[in-house]
């Protein structure tokens, strides 16, 4: 395979594990939701609500392989033109991410197993994905729009939307119930725009300084 379409494969790889990983965790946060109230307040959760919260488990796993080949896409189609520090800021937040996802969906699974819910459990999961996982989705996709920015690799109106995502999700944190969604929705935005770059680009004619 040619260095050309490696470049083209690149960007496809990039949205269609975009995509994937967006409809996956926003099911997953859906689920847990539904069956994990985030007031510890609440009435304990409905026995007959917990075959969400094993849906959701089954579903974390998957999301978490394919946030990291987005990750890894979306870095290869920026090359070496990086900038370090960003680029450093886009990993950790990336990997912290992950790692504090699978943490809240293990929290989410001692709550399912204990035969009476604690409001601890359910507090520990809460706190886990609505405070510091998505505080880590805040900060990369902070980083992603400012690499796309500085590169040109997105469009400022996309850009725009990165850094206001970014910033909602960095301040209202668990204020504002259901707000977690805003990170698949953007990773959705993202991914489906990397798929409509790569099939224009695909369509365009070869020039003749394209290798044969």
């Amino acid at each position: 395979m040619s260095p050309t379409t490696d470049r083209l494969d690149t960007p496809r790889a990039a949205g269609m594990a975009g995509i994937a990983f967006a409809v996956l965790l926003g099911a997953a946060i859906v689920l847990m939701r539904i069956a994990v109230p985030g007031n510890v307040a609440d009435a304990p959760v409905d026995p007959d609500k917990r075959w969400a919260v094993q849906v959701a488990l089954e579903i974390v796993p998957f999301a978490g392989i394919f946030f990291l080949w987005f990750m890894g896409a979306l870095r290869a189609h920026t090359g070496a033109a990086e900038d370090r520090f960003v680029a450093t800021v886009f990993l950790g937040s990336g990997f912290v991410f992950v790692a504090t996802l699978f943490a809240s969906a293990a929290a989410a699974g001692t709550v399912l197993a204990e035969g009476t819910p604690s409001d601890f459990g359910r507090h520990y999961a809460y706190t886990l994905l609505a405070t510091y996982a998505m505080r880590m989705a805040a900060v990369f996709v902070l980083a992603t729009s400012t690499i796309g920015r500085m590169l040109g690799v997105f469009p400022r109106p996309l850009a725009l939307l990165g850094t206001v995502v970014g910033l909602l999700l960095l301040v209202i944190g668990s204020g504002v119930p259901w707000s977690e969604l805003l990170f698949p929705a953007w990773a959705l935005i993202l991914s489906v725009y990397v798929l409509r770059v790569r099939r224009g680009t695909a369509r365009r004619p070869p020039t003749s300084t394209d290798s044969p």
